[in-house]
Parts: C-alpha cells; structure tokens; sequence
C-alpha cells in the first residue's frame, strides 16, 4: 500500500494517492506509514495556508501603497485648487475686475457649497469606515488580517502534527519494524 501511494504521488495523481491512503488508514490505522501519510497531508496543507497568507499579505501592502499615493495627490489637487482660487479672487480685487460685490458673493457661496459638499463626503466615508462597511487600509490591523489571525486560532495544524509527533515517539518501539517501510 505505502509503495502505492508514493508511485501515486510521483505520478501526479492525487485521487489515487488519497485511495491508497485510505486503504493504508483501514488496514493498519496505527502503522508508521499511516501516520506519515497524514502529516505528510497536514504539511502540504500548512504550505499552502503559508503560501495564501503571503499572498494576501503582499496584496495589503500593495493596497495600502495605492491608497497613501491616492491621498497624496488628492490633498495636492485641493491645495493647488485653493491656492489658483485664493490667486484669482485677489487678481480680480487688486485690479478692479469684479463688476460688483454680488460677483464676488457668488464666488463665495459657490466656495461655501464646495467646502459643505466635501465635508459632508467626508463624515460619509467616516461613517462607513466606522459600521465596517469600508476597510480602513491605513490601520495596522484590518480586515485581511483578522481573518488570517482567525484562520490560525482556529486551524490547529501545528497541534496536531506536534501531538503526532509525540504520538510517534510514545509508540512502542519494539513492535515497529525496523526500517519503517512495510
């Protein structure tokens, strides 16, 4: 059986490995073979919740990089809007442009809806951030991480392939084979 499941694995084949696992498990449930096929299964399964997690965390440092560069421009775009406002209402003062103060009224309020409009976009997104609806990808801890943090609380493979382990070497020595291989 054991010599199954390594053509098996050798070939690619992992139903056919997994059968003559499962045949390995029946018959001889306590074997040495048995219990190396399944941590041979929880070490390919840590390998790959290792490999997820670095890929999500990867994919979080990239988003965090997007979203810094994205506040950066945009605080640059509103102070240079503010500073051609600001430029252009003097301009207008200094020479005696404006055709009237109700001119320089409108500009204002128009000024005013602006400035009310991102403020209340703003206490929108803070809102969302806080009832959870949006990630705030500019904390240490986010959504990513609370469930990789979970994943691992709860996935318990490295107790269970140390209680193998342990298992292993309480077993009686004498009524294994030597050599291990059946």
């Amino acid at each position: 059986l054991w010599v199954g499941i390594l053509i098996a694995r050798k070939a690619g084949n992992a139903v056919d490995a997994a059968q003559w696992t499962n045949q390995l498990e029946q018959r001889y449930p306590d074997s040495r073979e048995a219990i190396a096929a399944q941590l041979k299964d929880l070490d390919t399964q840590h390998a790959t919740i290792v490999e997820q997690e670095e890929k999500l965390t990867e994919t979080a440092q990239k988003l965090q990089t997007e979203v810094e560069a994205f506040r950066t421009k945009k605080e640059t775009i509103k102070a240079t809007y503010t500073a051609a406002e600001a430029s252009a209402h003097v301009s207008e003062a200094v020479s005696g442009i404006s055709a009237s103060m109700g001119d320089a009224g409108a500009a204002l309020q128009r000024a005013q809806d602006k400035v009310a409009e991102m403020q209340a976009r703003s206490g929108a997104l803070d809102e969302l951030l806080a009832s959870g609806a949006l990630t705030d990808l500019t904390s240490s801890r986010d959504d990513i991480q609370a469930q990789l943090d979970q994943a691992s609380a709860t996935s318990n493979v490295d107790a269970q392939l140390a209680a193998l382990k342990a298992q292993l070497g309480s077993s009686d020595a004498a009524s294994l084979p030597p050599g291990g291989d059946q």
